[in-house]
């Protein structure tokens, strides 16, 4: 299984707070569009808002691969829970994590460990998504301030919370050598949020646009040097893929077992419908792909935590992962038949669910240059 006698404790507990507390909301959540404050602070007293982050300053510790089996589980039931839960702890937290100095993180990680305060990263504007670089959210210095205007899009937990980690420029003329990365607070003058409704999935949680009108940033908010912002935000993004990919395990694995259980208990031509080759097929493909991209995520989360170079496998545990979790929502939709295209069955929120693991924090197309910009670069 590759997991220690640690981290099976954390997944069966993770598995048994989802399967009491998350299982039985999760259609309700999603149906509403509503994010649950109920049920993140039941995230926060299970104690896992802190996986990652420095214990010095709140934090549990541990590594990729912990948080790893902590998002897989929270995906399994609830993929809008998980995805509350990653761009708090291995965007926004993490970020401050890895790159505030030591009084910084004394002041921001303790709330963000423990879940008091929730956790959002702003990077992606409304004319630039893959290309992060062509931002023009500005930081204009100004004494010992910074100036900051502009909007950000698609912000989880971007009307909730309360501690926001955001990329800007400085010079748009320098693009990525321009940026900084400040840590703007709640309630901050001319801060301001918008929700984006209709999403087709994850809509328990929340996804807004982020409005910037001169908000006034102290320096001592700045994570890292000046110009350094760019980069800073692509190490943190190359190891949160590892979490996108162990989001989108857990959604395949869900689906897996939702049509695994259909299969068995649905009957057809006075058999159950498991019977069936084509469905066996099904099944068995399945099985396969979830099973190759939990150890692909597992690969990747290892290396990193060793300090061995990890680029290569984040991509391909991101892009086959979340390949995997849209064929076994679309196979489990099959599988329902048509059951499956319509409410309460689990599988049709699945399939909504999966279709945006391709498409954020790297879509599919961009792990792809990346691998193969890898293999070349091998290959000299």
């Amino acid at each position: 299984m590759m997991l220690t006698e640690e981290e099976l404790m954390l997944r069966s507990a993770v598995r048994e707070f989802t399967e009491k507390e998350l299982a039985p909301r999760a259609a309700e959540i999603d149906e509403q569009e509503a994010f649950s404050w109920d049920i993140w602070k039941a995230v926060s007293k299970l104690g896992i808002t802190g996986v990652t982050l420095d214990p010095k300053h709140g934090g549990s510790g541990g590594g990729v691969k912990t948080i790893a089996v902590v998002i897989e589980e929270l995906a399994r039931l609830d993929a809008s829970t998980s995805v509350t839960y990653l761009a708090h702890v291995s965007l926004a937290a993490q970020f401050i994590n890895t790159f505030g100095s030591e009084s910084q993180k004394a002041r921001w990680i303790p709330g963000l460990a423990s879940g008091a305060k929730l956790g959002a990263f702003c990077l992606t504007e409304p004319g630039n998504g893959s290309d992060a670089a062509a931002a023009s959210t500005i930081a204009s210095k100004k004494g010992g301030k910074y100036i900051v205007n502009g909007s950000k899009t698609f912000i989880t937990n971007g009307t909730q919370g309360d501690t926001f980690v955001v990329l800007a420029n400085t010079n748009k003329e320098l693009r990525h050598r321009g940026f900084v990365a400040l840590v703007v607070d709640k309630g901050a003058t001319g801060l301001s949020a918008q929700k984006i409704h209709g999403k087709m999935g994850l809509r328990g949680s929340d996804t807004a646009t982020v409005f910037f009108d001169n908000v006034e940033v102290p320096e001592e908010n700045r994570l890292g040097d000046e110009g350094r912002g760019f980069y800073e935000c692509m190490q943190i993004l190359d190891t949160s893929r590892i979490s996108i990919a162990a989001q989108a395990v857990g959604i395949a694995q869900g689906a897996y077992e939702a049509a695994v259980k259909y299969a068995k208990d649905r009957k057809a031509f006075g058999q159950p419908i498991a019977d069936f080759q084509a469905i066996q097929h099904y099944l068995a493909d399945m099985a396969m792909r979830v099973e190759a991209s939990r150890l692909l995520t597992y690969e990747a989360a290892m290396l990193k935590d060793m300090g061995k170079p990890f680029l290569k496998h984040a991509s391909f545990a991101k892009a086959f992962g979340s390949e995997t979790a849209v064929f076994c929502a679309d196979r489990a939709v099959q599988i329902h038949g048509g059951y499956g295209y319509i409410r309460p069955t689990n599988v049709e929120r699945y399939y909504r669910d999966a279709r945006v693991t391709m498409i954020y924090e790297g879509t599919s197309e961009i792990q792809r240059n990346i691998i193969a910009r890898q293999v070349l670069q091998e290959a000299v």
